[in-house]
């Protein structure tokens, strides 16, 4: 027991997720919304020190003296990567690269690593997955052997910092940081573990000036693996996305901290590799010798590449006698659900008794509200079995009300459809002057489209 009048420190609990203190233990964490995530760390008072000012690693500078050789960004030579990193690498830059298993991860970075060491110096690639002997394999069937090119297969931490000091490496490639471990820093793969490999491989790559890349595992719900820390300790952070079924890959940037975040790159897996598509717009729409019901064309925008999509909707009746399906595939589904009331509310479209399904084509995803008019046609032409015009595209935002609005960069989406090939556009008012061989037709709400169109 404590003397009298002496109270004793509470135990305090942290989340390993965010960082959130808790007095006490809570089977979810209130700001993240994590289970399981809270453990005790200690106690909830520690004691305040002051702190003596000390050294400094270089004196401060005006801004505007500050050297910019060591930051500029080196290119990889694979113009689709580039293109989302915003130019290429960056000396002392961390990565993190996430997808699902099996997506093509670790075959892009081989061939990215493989592009550094014949351009730009010694890469160092490390397996933690895979043996030695496989990755060779697949370095031989993708084309990617080099001189340069050294790699390694190691789980341990300690290990992987020799070989950093033994190749002195350009570019270091973990793959991946979920199977590294770091002595004495909780259980492998854990949300301490990964941070503890993460912050150790973060503060070399500054020091050394040596750019490293960093595959994650992803989880059921798509998320990235391991502590949220690990993405704010990072500089980059790269989604590798693509269905299984399917030869399209997709990589976005969510995170940037030398270029743009909301670029996209488009690469298609093969026998040979990860080989990038410049003009991936002809993926995403079907060629057809006539046009079909229920099928529209619209352009989306992906950072600032406009992408043509097909959107396609079927409307049969409905077969049970309960509530009508509505099945969503590449579209939000919140957004269609809206979309269907105002086509029967304002279109005069009745859905209420029948199954709607709508779906994008290639494998896109859709997010945008610029393809909400493309949408409702989609939908309005399979409900009445008729065909919308060959040649023409849709853009436009549907409100409540049923108004079509005027959606972000017009001018780059109505010139990329018009460089497909496409010559009518249904357009909100007011959208600007229609590129060379185009004509818009402008159209204030779903009524005035429906009627133009139909």
């Amino acid at each position: 027991m404590p003397p009298a009048g002496v109270k004793t420190a509470r135990p305090a609990h942290r989340c390993t997720e965010c960082g959130y203190a808790s007095a006490k233990w809570v089977g979810r964490c209130p700001e993240c919304q994590a289970w399981g995530t809270i453990q005790e760390s200690g106690s909830t008072a520690p004691a305040l020190r002051s702190v003596a000012a000390g050294p400094v690693t270089a004196p401060a500078r005006p801004i505007a003296e500050v050297e910019l050789a060591g930051a500029r960004a080196v290119p990889t030579g694979i113009g689709e990567f580039d293109r989302v990193l915003g130019g290429g690498l960056v000396p002392g830059a961390v990565l993190l690269v996430a997808g699902e298993p099996g997506v093509g991860k670790s075959t892009l970075l081989l061939e990215v690593a493989h592009r550094v060491a014949a351009n730009n110096g010694p890469a160092l690639v490390v397996s933690g997955e895979e043996s030695a002997g496989q990755v060779r394999l697949r370095a031989e069937r993708i084309g990617a052997l080099h001189e340069r090119l050294y790699l390694a297969a190691e789980t341990d931490l300690s290990a992987v910092l020799s070989h950093v000091e033994q190749v002195n490496p350009t570019l270091l490639v973990l793959d991946s940081v979920q199977t590294v471990r770091s002595p004495g820093e909780g259980t492998d793969g854990g949300a301490t573990q990964v941070r503890a490999v993460a912050g150790a491989l973060t503060a070399v790559a500054k020091s050394r000036g040596m750019t490293t890349i960093l595959v994650g595992h992803v989880t059921k719900d798509g998320a990235i693996a391991g502590p949220r820390t690990l993405e704010h300790l990072v500089d980059v952070v790269i989604a590798f996305d693509g269905e299984r079924h399917s030869t399209l890959r997709l990589v976005r940037a969510t995170k940037n901290r030398f270029g743009p975040a909301d670029e996209i790159g488009c690469f298609e897996i093969g026998d040979a590799g990860v080989v990038g598509v410049p003009d991936p717009s002809a993926l995403f729409v079907s060629r057809r010798a006539s046009p079909v019901p229920g099928s529209c064309v619209t352009v989306t925008m992906e950072g600032s590449r406009p992408l043509l999509a097909e959107v396609q909707a079927l409307v049969a009746s409905s077969s049970g006698g309960g509530s009508p399906r509505r099945a969503v595939s590449g579209l939000d589904a919140q957004r269609v659900a809206m979309v269907n009331a105002v086509v029967e509310r304002r279109g005069g479209v009745k859905l209420a008794d029948a199954d709607v399904f709508a779906a994008s084509v290639g494998g896109v995803r859709i997010a945008e509200p610029a393809a909400d008019l493309a949408l409702a046609l989609a939908i309005a032409s399979a409900s009445r079995d008729r065909a919308l015009p060959s040649g023409m595209i849709a853009l436009g935002e549907v409100g409540l009300s049923g108004e079509i609005r005027r959606v972000g960069g017009t001018g780059r989406r109505l010139a990329e459809a018009a460089r497909q090939g496409y010559r009518v556009a249904f357009v909100p008012e007011d959208s600007g002057n229609p590129p060379p061989g185009m004509r818009l037709i402008e159209v204030p709400d779903l009524g005035s489209a429906f009627q133009r169109v139909f």
